[in-house]
């Protein structure tokens, strides 16, 4: 891993981390705020309607996923939990749209954007593959390189094959 890569992921891990917290440990005051969001998804996503026990569920999954990525375990795996986790709330906690005031809207609009700013570094994570191929890649490549040996196969299959059948010929003709 690079010193950059070291260095950074805990740095954008640690906000998720502290919100994932904040919302295992204040589930019921942040609830109210989420319960549209969460009866407007619970029943397509198989989900339980209840705001306050996905409200926790979103953050300890948020704070797990970050302690991961700022240990750099499967740190596209748990960037993705990240960036999953930070939609929604960046959507719930940031309604900027609702707001009629337009000094309390543009404070409320910078929280948006610095929490889609968030959602960007996730998302940059989630794709950052540290200079090694990715899984898509390289199982194109097996595929490829599967097809390339088979092929080579085939051909010497041919010409063993082909040999054993002069072999056979030359045989015939000592003897007959």
């Amino acid at each position: 891993m690079t010193l950059v890569r070291r260095v950074a992921r805990p740095m954008l891990a640690a906000i998720f981390i502290k919100t994932g917290i904040d919302q295992v440990r204040h589930a019921g005051d942040l609830a109210p705020s989420a319960e549209p969001l969460v009866h407007r998804v619970a029943g397509p996503l198989h989900l339980p309607d209840d705001p306050v026990l996905l409200v926790r569920l979103n953050g300890a999954a948020m704070a797990a996923a970050g302690v991961l990525y700022a240990l750099g375990r499967a740190p596209r795996l748990s960037a993705t939990v990240l960036a999953a986790t930070a939609a929604p709330s960046a959507y719930v906690n940031h309604p900027f749209w609702t707001e009629k005031d337009k000094s309390v809207r543009a404070e409320v609009l910078e929280d948006f954007l610095t929490d889609l700013g968030l959602l960007g570094g996730a998302l940059l994570g989630a794709v950052d593959t540290a200079g090694k191929p990715g899984a898509l890649w390289r199982g194109k490549r097996a595929g490829r390189d599967a097809k390339r040996l088979a092929k080579l196969a085939a051909r010497e299959a041919v010409h063993v094959a082909e040999s054993g059948r002069k072999d056979v010929q030359l045989a015939a003709a000592k003897l007959g």
